[in-house]
């Protein structure tokens, strides 16, 4: 058994600029240690990319960093995002389904572009000029070429009007089915947890029959201390987890100046830690 977390300000949901954050990863370790935190997970979407450059950030400054990954599934018509956490990253079914995720949501985004620039003065390059080397580009960047260009004044209104899901230029991606996710997480030593599940209330893409099944496979745990999931939801997602024994978690959805949300803004508690750090054998945490 690995040793009682000390640890009591724990924020478990962070984004660097490895996918749709503003801040390098080294950056984003700066800024935990800066929000007084004393352990945070990188959980870039579909990449690892990030991992090494945040222990080297954390090293020294007693930080903990758990390494993990925000992998993208779809649910029907919607998407479901599910946090991976202490998964093996040279794992090689996750290497090459978030490989085939990314190219997904590159070609994606192309179609995106494509469109929005019948109507509007947008083109490929500025997307580009909006990414990082090696990070998995999408919607987020075309938001921030949007705003760059002046169409929009922040990636809040980008989603709310140009990039709406329901708008004309909405496109889907490939990605596995929550299902395939969580048996990929657990198959690689992970541990799986469902991100802000209930930001439409207990009404969201994915019904309690599903989560059952999901849980059968290895769910672990339910993200439920997030800014976007309401206060009906919340309700729910604590029913779910007391039926299920699932394991409670809280946190900020931090991706720099990219979202108001800020570091630390919702926590997860050090007996989930604990929790989690006992079920993860795909790899450890960094202790900086």
């Amino acid at each position: 058994m690995p040793p009682a977390v000390q640890h009591r300000a724990i924020d478990l949901h962070t984004h660097s600029s490895v996918s749709d954050g503003t801040e390098t990863p080294a950056e984003l370790i700066a800024a935990a240690v800066e929000a007084g935190l004393d352990t945070v997970a990188i959980t870039d979407h579909d990449s690892t990319t990030g991992w090494a450059e945040a222990f080297a950030a954390a090293s020294g400054t007693g930080l903990t960093v758990i390494p993990g990954m925000e992998l993208s599934t779809n649910y029907g018509p919607a998407s479901v995002h599910m946090l991976a956490y202490l998964f093996n990253p040279l794992d090689g079914g996750i290497i090459a389904e978030t490989a085939r995720i990314r190219d997904g949501r590159l070609h994606r985004a192309e179609r995106i572009v494509e469109k929005i620039g019948e109507d509007y003065d947008l083109s490929w390059a500025d997307v580009l000029e909006q990414s990082s080397d090696g990070g998995t580009l999408g919607r987020p960047h075309i938001a921030d070429a949007l705003v760059a260009r002046g169409f929009v004044s922040s990636r809040e209104e980008a989603f709310e009007s140009i990039l709406n899901w329901r708008g004309p230029y909405y496109e889907k991606y490939y990605a596995p089915s929550p299902l395939e996710g969580v048996a990929m997480i657990v198959g690689a030593g992970g541990v799986p947890v469902l991100a802000h599940p209930a930001t439409h209330g207990r009404y969201r893409v994915i019904e309690e029959s599903a989560i059952a099944e999901l849980v059968e496979a290895g769910l672990a745990g339910l993200e439920i201390h997030h800014r976007d999931n309401t206060a009906e939801g919340k309700r729910w997602l604590f029913e779910l987890a007391d039926t299920f024994d699932l394991i409670v978690t809280g946190s900020s959805d931090y991706h720099g100046e990219g979202k108001p949300n800020r570091l630390g803004e919702h926590r997860t508690s050090p007996e989930s830690l604990e929790r989690i750090i006992a079920l993860g054998t795909g790899t450890t945490p960094f202790s900086g």
